[in-house]
């Protein structure tokens, strides 16, 4: 976040490390499937927190409310909330999502409940004070 990048100063310019695209968005490709939902996200975050006010924390809360938001309507197809079938249903509709999201594309399975592929991380140099992604 901007943060880390004040702490650092200017000892930090040529660091590369691996982050988040979400942090990024605006130097994704407009191909890459993330850039709309991390704008719309933090377009949301920012008009409430204020400019660069964006975190991967937050970004990651939000996910996982767009996955329970894509979840719990299959789920709820199947059986009722708080019951043993309920959870079953709510874990086979995880497990078989596909959700564009801010760090993202979730594709889980009963043996990744991560879901993140490649994707989900780019490389960026820090540039006087601010991230640029590395293509």
């Amino acid at each position: 976040n901007p943060d880390f990048l004040r702490v650092v100063g200017k000892d930090g310019n040529g660091t590369l490390l691996p982050i988040g695209p979400m942090l990024v968005y605006e130097q994704l490709p407009d191909a890459n499937p993330i850039k709309k939902v991390a704008a719309d996200y933090i377009t949301k975050y920012e008009a409430k927190y204020g400019k660069d006010s964006r975190t991967t924390f937050g970004g990651h809360a939000w996910d996982s409310y767009m996955l329970l938001a894509k979840a719990i309507p299959e789920a709820l197809k199947k059986a009722k909330p708080g019951t043993k079938e309920f959870r079953a249903a709510l874990r086979d509709a995880l497990e078989s999502s596909n959700v564009v999201a801010t760090h993202g594309v979730y594709v889980m399975s009963p043996n990744d409940h991560n879901g993140l592929d490649n994707r989900a991380r780019v490389m960026v140099k820090i540039d006087n004070g601010k991230w640029v992604l590395q293509k």
